[in-house]
C-alpha cells in the first residue's frame, strides 16, 4: 500500500512530466509581435533551451537548501534519499553530460516546433535503444535475448508512430516535409542522450553523487554554454525552417523577449517549463527511490498518454488510430526490457550482470 507521500510523488510526477511537454509546445504555438512588429509564432528553441537548464539549476539550489536543513537540524545526511552521497568530487565532471544534454534539448525543441508534442513524447523512448547498444560497447554491459526482443518491439512501436505523423501530415498546419524532420530531429537527439546516460553511468554513478545535485550541476553548466552561444547565433544567417524570426537568424534573443513582452502567456508557458522541469526531476528521482525504478517507468508512459489526449483535446493534432498502436507497443517493449511482463520464456530472462535498465541521473527536456 503506497502512503500518502508516495501518491503525491506518482501524482506530480505525471502532471509536472506532462506540463513540462505541453508548456513548450504551447509556446510554440502562441503569436506575439517581433522587434519588425509582425506577428508570429514563438519559435525559439535556444532560448527555451536555456530556460530548461534554468529549470535544473533549480534543482542545486533545492540541493542545496536542503543539504543546509539537514545540517543545521542535525539530522543524519545517510538517512535522507534526497541529500546523501558523496560530496567530493569535481563539479567539472558534470561538464561533458551538461553538453550532451544542450545538444540533445535543442535538437528536441527545434523537432517539436515541426512536429506533434505526443510524437515528441513517444519518439523518446528510441533512447533505449541506443542506450543498450552503448552500454554494450562501452561499459560491456551483456545484452540478453530480453532486452533486444523488447528493443525490436519498440523499433516497430517507433516505426507505427513515425507511419502515423506521414499520414497526418496533411490534415493540419505542418508539413510532410516539416514532420519528417522534426521526427527524425528527435530521433537523432536521442543517439546523443544515450550516450549522455552512458557517461553518467561510467563516470558519475560509480561516484555516489545525489542524482538531484547532478542534474543541478549539469544545469550550471548547460545554462552557462548556452548563454554564451546565443551570442554567435544571434549574427549567423540561416533559412526556413530553421530560422522564424525578424532576421533570420539561428536564434534572436532580443526578439524572443520583445513576444515576451507583447504576449504575456509565453511568459506564463516558459514559467511552467522552468516549475515543472525544477519538479519533475525531483519527483522522478524520489519515485525511483521510495518505490521503484519500474514504477518511474510506468509513470513516465502514463504522461506520454495524458500529453496524447491533451494535444486530441485542444486541437493540436488530429486523431490517428495508428498513433496509440504505436504508443501501445512502445510501452510493450518498454516492459519486455524491464523485466515486467511474465510472457517471455523463462529461459530467455536469465540475464548476465545487468544492474539497472533505468538511466539513472540525466536531467528531462
Amino acid at each position: 500500500m503506497y502512503s500518502s507521500y508516495q501518491l503525491l510523488l506518482a501524482i506530480g510526477m505525471v502532471v509536472t512530466g506532462s506540463i513540462n511537454t505541453l508548456s513548450v509546445k504551447w509556446a510554440d504555438n502562441l503569436e506575439a509581435e517581433g522587434s519588425d512588429g509582425k506577428k508570429r509564432h514563438f519559435n525559439h528553441p535556444f532560448f527555451q533551451s536555456l530556460t530548461m537548464f534554468f529549470g535544473e539549476f533549480l534543482c542545486l539550489l533545492f540541493f542545496k537548501l536542503a543539504y543546509r536543513y539537514h545540517i543545521k537540524k542535525q539530522y543524519p545526511i545517510e538517512d535522507s534519499p534526497i541529500v546523501k552521497g558523496n560530496q567530493q568530487f569535481n563539479p567539472f565532471l558534470f561538464f561533458i553530460p551538461a553538453m550532451f544534454d544542450m545538444i540533445a534539448t535543442t535538437l528536441m525543441y527545434i523537432g517539436l516546433t515541426m512536429t506533434f508534442a505526443s510524437s515528441f513524447q513517444m519518439l523518446r523512448g528510441a533512447v533505449i535503444i541506443f542506450t543498450a547498444i552503448f552500454s554494450k560497447i562501452f561499459v560491456h554491459r551483456q545484452v540478453s535475448v530480453r532486452h533486444w526482443l523488447g528493443i525490436f518491439t519498440i523499433i516497430i512501436g517507433l516505426a507505427t508512430v513515425g507511419v502515423s505523423d506521414f499520414l497526418s501530415s496533411g490534415t493540419g498546419s505542418k508539413s510532410t516535409n516539416e514532420i519528417l524532420i522534426g521526427d527524425s530531429l528527435i530521433l537523432f537527439a536521442q543517439i546523443i542522450t544515450a550516450a549522455q546516460m552512458v557517461y553518467e553511468e561510467k563516470y558519475v554513478v560509480s561516484n555516489d553523487i545525489p542524482p538531484l545535485q547532478a542534474v543541478g550541476w549539469e544545469g550550471v553548466f548547460g545554462f552557462l554554454m548556452m548563454s554564451l552561444l546565443l551570442i554567435p547565433f544571434y549574427y549567423i544567417n540561416v533559412g526556413p525552417p530553421l530560422s522564424n524570426n525578424s532576421r533570420g537568424v539561428i536564434e534572436d534573443f532580443p526578439e524572443a523577449i520583445t513576444q515576451i513582452m507583447n504576449n504575456k502567456w509565453i511568459l506564463i508557458a516558459l514559467i511552467g517549463n522552468i516549475i515543472s522541469i525544477a519538479y519533475f526531476n525531483f519527483s522522478g528521482i524520489s519515485v525511483a527511490k521510495e518505490i521503484s525504478a519500474t514504477t518511474r517507468m510506468v509513470l513516465d508512459s502514463v504522461r506520454t498518454f495524458f500529453i496524447w489526449t491533451f494535444s486530441l483535446a485542444v486541437g493540436w493534432q488530429t486523431f490517428n488510430p495508428l498513433q496509440p498502436v504505436g504508443f501501445l507497443l512502445l510501452l510493450i517493449g518498454m516492459c519486455i526490457y524491464n523485466n515486467l511482463l511474465r510472457a517471455v520464456p523463462r529461459r530467455l530472462r536469465t540475464v548476465v550482470h545487468y544492474p539497472t535498465d533505468e538511466p539513472i541521473i540525466g536531467g528531462e527536456p
